[in-house]
């Protein structure tokens, strides 16, 4: 029988659980941040983070031997990180480049076709990054791996996920504007037909 004591502890047990996971979503996220949120996107070739500091770079680029930082927050002269930024890529003679996004605001087909060419035409090894290294990055880093490394969409969209400190929330996180813009490229794309088209062509499993 169910009581109101054993529902109340099963009340309690929920909300304890809900809230260490919460915790423990925010300690990671925590984690990547002071980390620099650095990941490879593919080897030799792409890498993602968060704002690099100069030291970072340096590091970034004996590591990884990085012939360009593609910086999608967008010139800001003003700012010490930008100017730490693009004096320490020229020290290391590695191309800096600027491509203003917003995490909250939707690209439209031409921004983003705009910034595949960028990627494309850039020297590699490429850093790209934004503040954080989760929303604007995560999306470019969806871009580079299907329109140009040709990686397949299921696992080219996982670059825009928790993993990488990416919390798409609709209604809820502004950083949401990034899930809608790959949404609206997918089928810019023509990606959506073709995922279903390839379902459609897998064939029945008989039980």
């Amino acid at each position: 029988m169910l009581t109101i004591t054993r529902m109340k502890k099963w009340f309690r047990n929920g909300a304890a659980a809900i809230g260490l996971g919460v915790l423990t979503v925010g300690a990671y996220l925590g984690f990547l941040q002071l980390s620099g949120n650095f990941h490879t996107v593919i080897p030799g070739e792409l890498y993602r983070s968060a704002q690099p500091t100069a030291g970072q770079i340096e590091d970034y680029a004996r590591r990884y031997g990085i012939q360009t930082i593609v910086n999608l927050r967008g010139a800001s002269d003003d700012a010490s990180w930008y100017a730490d930024e693009v004096a320490t890529a020229r020290r290391l003679g590695i191309n800096h480049m600027d491509f203003r996004m917003l995490a909250s605001r939707q690209l439209t087909a031409q921004e983003a076709e705009a910034l595949v060419a960028m990627l494309r035409d850039a020297p590699k090894p490429i850093l790209i990054h934004c503040r954080g290294g989760a929303d604007r990055t995560g999306l470019a880093s969806v871009l580079y791996s299907q329109r140009i490394a040709g990686i397949p969409t299921s696992k080219a969209e996982q670059q825009l996920s928790l993993y990488f400190g990416h919390v798409g929330v609709p209604m809820l996180s502004a950083a949401y504007a990034m899930d809608l813009t790959w949404e609206m490229l997918e089928r810019h794309y023509g990606l959506e037909q073709a995922r279903g088209d390839l379902k459609q062509a897998q064939p029945a499993v008989e039980g």
